[in-house]
């Protein structure tokens, strides 16, 4: 479905996407994750037809973004980051007046909707107004207006930002039962959880170039080790114990509020430390997730 070899985007002096290669077979949940600034958005223009490569080649549905770019649109739905709904028309109107931008019998256009206001429980909103909707009422609406043409390909930035976790989950449920029906995701979310549950491959971009491809799986066994033990100490007290507990563990970190010791077994090193006679305020273990990939690879430092 997309396909990528040596993939450049510059602006000017700055170089967004630094000679990236992938690949995204056809029914597959492909997510890029990554701070501010990795490239993500660049990298999602340059699949989606909007904005050209600087170097590289891409191909999209078998063909040249720069030649066929209309022709890609056409069999392709894209939710951007932020919702561009018409908010003073109706729900259902949103999703009559997008379809006829790809030229479809409005019949057509009218079954389709709804049937995706079924898909997205929004049927008994039809008729109302968008603009009093909530938060994730929109975004299902947007995903909705996205699916109207039947794409082949769905591109997704950010699709559950601002979410409450109920909503959030409901998106999740839906693009779930897209890939199910053969619909091409690619993704981008600063959700780790999230990418977890809806990536069947995902890269980690920093700087421009990929820091680590995989399933979510096979970036935790690479990067991480299975659990991870976090200790709690009184204020102060975290530099002066951290020495002490370095060789429990494959890999120490030590923040300002919390010791991470990664380990394969958590409750053995646990142990270790009590019977050294340290009293943590709070202990807990738990299963290592992409976020302490994503962290490893990119750094705790704030990008802006």
């Amino acid at each position: 479905m997309v396909e990528a070899h040596g993939l450049v985007k510059r602006f000017g002096d700055f170089v967004a996407v630094d000679g990236v290669d992938f690949s995204i077979a056809r029914g597959e949940s492909f997510g890029f994750l990554g701070p501010n600034g990795a490239g993500k958005t660049s990298t999602m223009r340059m699949i989606s037809c909007i904005s050209p490569l600087s170097g590289g080649t891409l191909r999209v549905l078998g063909m040249d973004p720069l030649k066929d770019g209309a022709r890609i649109r056409a069999r392709m739905g894209l939710v951007p980051q932020e919702d561009s709904l018409d908010l003073e028309l109706t729900v259902l109107d949103n999703l009559m007046i997008y379809g006829r931008y790809f030229d479809m019998p409005k019949k057509v256009i009218r079954e389709r909707a709804e049937q995706l206001l079924d898909f997205a429980q929004l049927t008994e909103r039809a008729n109302d107004r968008v603009d009093p909707l909530s938060g994730g009422m929109k975004r299902r609406l947007t995903i909705a207006r996205a699916l109207i043409s039947d794409p082949d390909l769905l591109i997704l930035d950010e699709p559950t930002t601002g979410l409450d976790p109920q909503a959030r989950h409901l998106l999740w449920d839906r693009l779930y039962r897209l890939k199910q029906d053969g619909v091409t995701l690619v993704i981008t979310t600063h959700y780790m959880d999230e990418a977890e549950q809806l990536c069947d491959r995902l890269v980690v971009m920093d700087k421009g170039r990929f820091a680590a491809e995989g399933t979510p799986r096979q970036l935790i066994e690479a990067y991480a080790t299975k659990e991870v033990v976090e200790l709690r100490f009184a204020p102060g007290e975290h530099e002066d114990v951290a020495p002490s507990l370095v060789a429990l563990a494959e890999r120490q970190e030590v923040l300002p509020d919390r010791i991470l010791l990664y380990t394969d077994d958590g409750d053995a090193a646990l142990a270790e430390v009590a019977r050294m006679g340290h009293v943590a305020r709070s202990t807990l273990v738990r299963r290592s997730t992409l976020e302490d990939v994503f962290l490893r690879l990119t750094g705790r430092t704030l990008v802006d």
